[in-house]
């Protein structure tokens, strides 16, 4: 060994004399206890993999930058939207969202499609899926929802019962299930599909005055998809194809981009738009309020460490910077508290100190202690707030801006229940052609459903959003049409 070759330690930094043979007693053993280093290496081993994600486990990441292209100040005092001409620093991780962490990339699914911005105020995550919808719109049904996506827990098989019994019964799935079983349900590549902050947010200017927003970035690289028999193959011939196309296409310096625009609706206009605003099944019609663009996102580096960045990055809806707040959406309220505590589970609750987490801002909390905690914990600083020992301090400026509510507390569902004008509306958008992959999509995936009575309830659904889109599916069935 040359005397400049980097010397083997142990965890605690002291040198390893054998890395090759454990200490035993004799040739044969059996191996003593006292091996303080083989005993860390295997205690490590076990625990080199953090319970992975209930949902997104598979993801692919990379670092990037946003760049402001239009002046939108008059909407929002966000700093990362400052001025036109701004880069603020990103991570992106894209995922599919049912599969295990070793399943394809190329499987029939949603795709999460989550940002977050290094901001000078702190990060800001935008927390979404490349689809403008969700199945639901109510948390209380998420952990039941993703039940069905998940394992039979006797067979441990997907179980499309389970599926198709959960979306019969809760219509306003039937936009995104339309959406999932179109062409756009088996996207190219990463960098070929557009994504959505999906929920509804609510932007405040310098002067306090808020609107509703909605985000779309749409891919420079055009949209494309895959046939079903070649993602299909590629999920057999090679499961990490989107994984691997987004590292070689950065690698390469061929750049992913993406233009960010925004919906802006007025806070008055919440009270009377023929869908209910905050209902994430739904969409904003484009002719009612128009895109606006508010600048561009590219992705330039790719990870120097999988395990460190892409799989140690923790993404909320409810990391928010001044400027940009919540709404009423019930489905975002769940995920404000959802998102985070899985993060505090998953990986710790100092998981907002990991290097691919932390804020390029200064972070000033009286959080203190806690697994994993890697700083200096605070010191012996003031520890409690409010104090007299100058410790930081609340900023009135920063309050998030009121919205007015009001009724009984109860158990209550959306007043708007129109379930079928959308997805109606989609259906008569697709070409010919598009429709009739669709329908043989659906077919496909209904047809290992052992029971008639599911089938009927979702063929009625979709006949009530389009007459044409139930019979020719029940059509494929060899089933009738569920008399009114």
């Amino acid at each position: 060994m040359s005397e400049d070759k980097k010397k083997l330690t142990t965890s605690w930094g002291a040198p390893v004399g054998d890395n090759q043979n454990s200490i035993t007693a004799g040739s044969r053993g059996p191996t003593l206890i006292q091996d303080v280093h083989l005993l860390e290496k295997l205690a490590h081993f076990n625990r080199e993999r953090v319970p992975e994600r209930v949902v997104h486990a598979k993801g692919a990441g990379a670092h990037g930058y946003f760049e402001v292209t239009q002046d939108l100040t008059s909407y929002t005092k966000a700093s990362l939207f400052a001025e036109v001409g701004k880069r603020t620093p990103l991570f992106v991780r894209f995922s599919t969202v049912a599969g295990e962490n070793g399943s394809s990339d190329t499987v029939r699914d949603p795709r999460g499609f989550a940002v977050k911005f290094y901001t000078d105020e702190g990060n800001y995550d935008l927390v979404g899926n490349n689809t403008p919808v969700f199945f639901i719109r109510d948390a209380i049904k998420f952990p039941d929802f993703i039940h069905t996506q998940k394992r039979h827990p006797q067979t441990h098989l997907k179980n499309p019962n389970a599926v198709w019994d959960f979306w019969s019964l809760s219509p306003e799935s039937l936009h995104q299930v339309t959406i999932l079983m179109s062409d756009r349900g088996l996207p190219a590549t990463l960098r070929h599909m557009h994504g959505f902050g999906s929920h509804t947010f609510k932007w405040v200017n310098a002067e306090g005055q808020g609107v509703w927003v909605k985000y779309h970035f749409k891919t420079e690289q055009g949209v494309q998809n895959l046939a079903p028999e070649v993602a299909a193959k590629l999920a057999a011939d090679n499961p990490d194809y989107h994984t691997e196309d987004l590292f070689h296409a950065i690698d390469q310096g061929d750049f992913p981009s993406w233009k960010l625009s925004v919906q802006i609706m007025p806070l008055e206009d919440a009270d009377s738009y023929r869908f209910d605003p905050f209902d994430v099944t739904k969409v904003w019609s484009q002719k009612d309020y128009p895109l606006i663009e508010v600048g561009r996102m590219v992705l330039d580096r790719n990870p120097e460490n999988y395990f460190a960045e892409v799989e140690q990055a923790t993404f909320s809806p409810g990391t928010f910077v001044p400027g940009i707040e919540a709404s009423p959406d019930k489905m975002l309220q769940g995920r404000l508290f959802a998102y985070g505590d899985a993060h505090r589970y998953r990986v710790g609750a100092n998981h907002q100190s990991l290097p691919i987490n932390r804020p390029h801002s200064e972070v000033n909390t009286y959080q203190r202690d806690g697994q994993m905690r890697a700083d200096n914990n605070g010191g012996g600083s003031v520890y409690y707030e409010p104090n007299s020992a100058g410790g930081p301090a609340e900023s009135a400026a920063h309050k998030t801006s009121p919205y007015e509510v009001g009724g009984a507390a109860d158990s209550v569902a959306y007043d708007h229940n129109d379930h079928y004008t959308q997805p109606g509306d989609l259906y008569r958008l697709l070409s010919e052609e598009e429709r009739t992959r669709l329908v043989q999509t659906i077919v496909g995936a209904m047809q290992p459903v052992e029971s008639d009575e599911i089938k009927r309830r979702q063929i009625g659904h979709f006949y009530q959003a389009d007459p044409e889109y139930g019979i020719r599916i029940a059509e494929g069935l060899g089933l009738s049409i569920p008399e009114e």
